[in-house]
């Protein structure tokens, strides 16, 4: 049994600015993932994998004039977004193939900025471990990200992720923030020279092609594993062996 509790929130003006922008582009990420799938399939084309989906909605897309506008919020709603429509179509999938039981499911459909619904789905409950980087929000806050930084309420959005995780039994982490995460190459483990923000992609010399927010996200990922393994138990030193008789500082059977 799941224990859920409803809040009915009263945001005011900026807030409702904020979560509107959120809301809007998680649905349109989730309708361009929808549409680029479905032209393919109508194209005679492979299903589009994940990783793919997310570089071309996400990653390609800001860059575009078109969704420059995705970049206003954070990451996290809109790879979250995509998370929901990847789970629609395995559930879709899982259901025509027979693996699913119960009433046929239909296979994904278009959000529609009209509906009331509209949601982000914060991430505790469907990962069994959550890593985030501890990042500097008052170094960051004075640069050219200050307002981004203060919308998206960092410190208290990974405060909530934190009490959440102790809740549901997960694993959270936060990676210490001198961890190089963008300029690390995730393939060969390289360090890059000086990475302005303007950076949004680079090439290492091992020939490895990385964006800055995946490549980051990939370091995070291995860092908070080999910090949570660390945690756990991982064997740091041969264990303890146990002592012949005479070396103990004692004799058996003495007074």
């Amino acid at each position: 049994m799941r224990l859920r509790y409803r809040y009915r929130l009263h945001p005011n003006a900026a807030q409702r600015q904020a979560l509107a922008r959120a809301f809007g582009c998680a649905r349109v990420v989730f309708n361009d993932g929808l549409r680029a799938r479905t032209e393919a399939r109508e194209a005679g084309l492979p299903y589009i994998c994940d990783g793919e989906s997310s570089k071309r909605v996400i990653t390609e897309a800001k860059k575009t004039p078109e969704r420059a506008w995705l970049g206003e919020v954070s990451v996290v709603v809109l790879q979250q977004a995509l998370a929901d429509l990847n789970a629609a179509y395995r559930t879709f999938f899982a259901s025509i193939t027979g693996k699913r039981k119960g009433p046929k499911v239909a296979p994904p459909r278009f959000r529609s900025k009209k509906d009331d619904r509209q949601a982000v789905a914060a991430l505790i409950r469907d990962n069994q471990a959550v890593y985030v980087e501890n990042l500097s929000v008052r170094g960051l806050a004075r640069t050219r990200l200050a307002g981004s930084v203060h919308d998206a309420g960092w410190s208290a959005f990974t405060r909530m992720l934190e009490y959440k995780a102790i809740r549901y039994g997960r694993t959270f982490t936060r990676i210490d923030r001198w961890v190089p995460s963008s300029k690390l190459c995730s393939a060969c483990g390289a360090v890059a020279g000086s990475m302005p923000l303007s950076v949004r992609s680079w090439t290492c010399p091992c020939g490895a092609d990385h964006d800055r927010d995946v490549n980051a996200a990939i370091n995070i990922l291995a860092a908070g594993r080999a910090d949570r393994l660390n945690a756990c138990g991982d064997p740091v030193r041969s264990p303890l062996a146990v002592a012949r008789v005479g070396e103990a500082g004692s004799h058996r059977g003495a007074a």
